[in-house]
C-alpha cells in the first residue's frame, strides 16, 4: 500500500467525505474509518487486530499512535450521549474487525480474517444473544465486507471474485434464511450502503461509474431503489471503503 499511499491526496478525501455526508437528509454520523469504532447495532466497542496505521498526516493533526485511541473515545461519547448499551472488548486474545461485521437483519455473519478472529466473534455473539452468528472464514482481501455488504431487506450485494463467492455460498450454507444476491464484477464494488429513510424508500449509496463501470450498470438493475453515486478512490487508497465511513442509526420515523 505504500505506493498508493504516497499518492494519496488528503484534500480530495475529504471532498468525497463531504459528498457522503449530504447525500441524504437527515445525514447519518460521518467521519473516515468510523465503523471501525463501532460494530453491529452500535453497541459494541471493539479491539482491532492490526496495527494501528502509519499514515503521514498533516501538522497539526495528532500522532498517528494517538488517533486509534482518540477515534474510540470519540464513538464511546457519541454513543453514550445516544443512551446506547455500550458492550466493551477487554479480552486481550480478542479481535474483532467492524469491516468483518455484516448483519442482514435477522442474523450476523463473521469474517475470520487478519483483523478478526473467533474469540471476538464469541464475544460479539454475547452480546447479541437474539441473533444467530456465524464465521465466514475470509480467505483473500482485508475483511469480509471488502467484497460484500446490504443492498436492502434480504439482498446481500457480492463480488464475483472465487473468494467472494465461496464466502457467500458458505453464508448460504449456515443460515436458516433465505437471501437474494446482486453479484456486481468488481469486489471492492460490492461494499456499499443501504438506507431506508422516510419519504424516501430504498436509498444505496454505491459506487460511480467512473470508477466500476461495469458494476455501475448491474446496480441499475435496483428500480425500487434510489441510487445515489459515490465516488471513494482516494479512501480505497488507505484501505477505507463506503461502509468505513458512516455509521448508521435505527431510528423511527417522527410522527
Amino acid at each position: 500500500m505504500s505506493g498508493e499511499l504516497a499518492s494519496f491526496h488528503l484534500d480530495l478525501s475529504t471532498k468525497q467525505l463531504r459528498t457522503l455526508a449530504s447525500s441524504h437528509r437527515p445525514p447519518p454520523t460521518v467521519g473516515c474509518f468510523q465503523r471501525g469504532g463501532s460494530i453491529g447495532c452500535l453497541r459494541i466497542v471493539e479491539k482491532r487486530g492490526f496495527p494501528r496505521r502509519h499514515w503521514r498526516l498533516p501538522h497539526p493533526w495528532p500522532h498517528p499512535s494517538d488517533l486509534q485511541v482518540l477515534q474510540t473515545e470519540a464513538m464511546k461519547a457519541a454513543l453514550k450521549e445516544l443512551n446506547l448499551n455500550i458492550v466493551e472488548m477487554t479480552d486481550e486474545s480478542a479481535t474483532l474487525d467492524g469491516g468483518d461485521v455484516l448483519f442482514t437483519g435477522r442474523e450476523f455473519f463473521v469474517g475470520l480474517s487478519k483483523r478478526t478472529n473467533q474469540r471476538g466473534a464469541e464475544i460479539l455473539a454475547d452480546a447479541f444473544k437474539d441473533y444467530a452468528v456465524s464465521t465466514v472464514p475470509v480467505l483473500e482481501g482485508l475483511h469480509l465486507k471488502s467484497f460484500c455488504s446490504m443492498g436492502g431487506p434480504g439482498l446481500i450485494v457480492i463480488g464475483s471474485s472465487e473468494p467472494a463467492q465461496k464466502a457467500l455460498k458458505i453464508m448460504q450454507q449456515m443460515s436458516d434464511h433465505r437471501y437474494d444476491k446482486l453479484t456486481v464484477p468488481d469486489d471492492l464494488a460490492a461494499n456499499c450502503i443501504y438506507m431506508n429513510l422516510p419519504n424516501k424508500g430504498h436509498v444505496l449509496l454505491h459506487c460511480t461509474p467512473e470508477e466500476f463501470p461495469e458494476s455501475a450498470k448491474v446496480f441499475e438493475k435496483l428500480k425500487d431503489h434510489m441510487l445515489i453515486p459515490l465516488s471513494n478512490m482516494e479512501k480505497v487508497k488507505v484501505d477505507g471503503a463506503l461502509t468505513c465511513c458512516s455509521v448508521l442509526l435505527n431510528k423511527k420515523a417522527d410522527n
